[in-house]
């Protein structure tokens, strides 16, 4: 009895081998592409005008200021606790950041007028900006700003004591804020001085 004996023949293909010269040639085409459009985008424009146009984007204009309200919250002998609100505009097409807000309130109940506080909201950034202590005022929009104020012993003093508790007193305030573009690091700080009466 004769056995059959299946043989098998395997046989390799060796993998299609790719030129890599073909490789170094597309990555310099792609390379030469572009620098070449680097040169194009940079040769177009013109160097004078450059600095022109940065620097009147980096231009931001004044923001308004006003006293908004003050409000007389509580009045004891021992205590005074009063809320003062600033409404800050922006004209600008861009956002601005308020960074600080530094003011003096006076007031006047009959003719002679008397400094009440002085006060500030928001923080100027020094060195490393870490937190975010401060305002951002969107293109064209407007944001009211508040700070309470509390005074100590107001029934010491007869002439203050007439300014809380008239309900005809006049406000007026005095300060300074500073604003930059809606990034801190871009543009300088702007400072801007204002006087504001209700």
């Amino acid at each position: 009895m004769m056995s059959n004996i299946l043989t098998f023949k395997i046989v390799y293909e060796e993998p299609i081998m790719l030129n890599p010269k073909i490789f170094v040639f597309a990555a310099i085409i792609v390379l030469g592409g572009v620098l070449g459009a680097i040169f194009l985008t940079t040769s177009n424009t013109d160097p004078s005008q450059d600095g022109s146009s940065q620097e009147i984007s980096n231009q931001v204009e004044p923001i308004n200021i006003q006293l908004e309200d003050v409000t007389i919250l509580e009045v004891s002998d021992r205590a005074a606790v009063l809320e003062i609100q600033f409404k800050l505009d922006n004209p600008n097409t861009r956002s601005v950041i308020a960074q600080q807000l530094k003011y003096s309130l006076f007031a006047s109940a009959d003719s002679e007028e008397y400094k009440i506080v002085s006060g500030e909201i928001g923080q100027r950034p020094e060195g490393m900006v870490d937190g975010s202590n401060y305002y951002t005022l969107l293109s064209n929009s407007s944001i009211i700003l508040k700070d309470k104020i509390v005074l100590d012993y107001p029934g010491n003093s007869p002439e203050l004591m007439n300014i809380l508790e008239n309900s005809n007193t006049s406000w007026r305030v005095t300060g300074d804020v500073f604003f930059n573009l809606s990034s801190m690091t871009s543009g300088h700080e702007n400072e801007l001085h204002f006087e504001s009466s209700k």
